[in-house]
């Protein structure tokens, strides 16, 4: 179990748009349900990401683990509803 949560870390995280969100840094870990709740990235795509210090996904997001990790584009609609608001604002 160990050598495969140590196995997450370092690997690149991409939506299932294809689009690169970030490398994992660390994990959060739920120790009494021994159950992984987040990934703590600190390098991370600024273009998508709005923030300034680091970032953590729910680990509910993650579709897939494997050379990559693959997590659902949330970030798209977030995008989607600032443009939809821009938009708003110029008429």
């Amino acid at each position: 179990m160990i050598s495969e949560i140590s196995s997450i870390i370092g690997l690149r995280v991409y939506t299932d748009e294809g689009r690169y969100v970030g490398k994992v840094e660390d994990l959060v870990i739920d120790m009494e349900k021994k159950i992984i709740t987040g990934i703590a990235m600190i390098e991370y795509n600024r273009t998508l990401i709005d923030k300034k210090s680091g970032v953590i996904i729910p680990y509910r997001l993650v579709k897939s683990v494997g050379d990559i990790v693959i997590v659902k584009d949330v970030f798209k609609k977030k995008k989607e509803k600032e443009e939809e608001k821009r938009a708003k604002i110029s008429f």
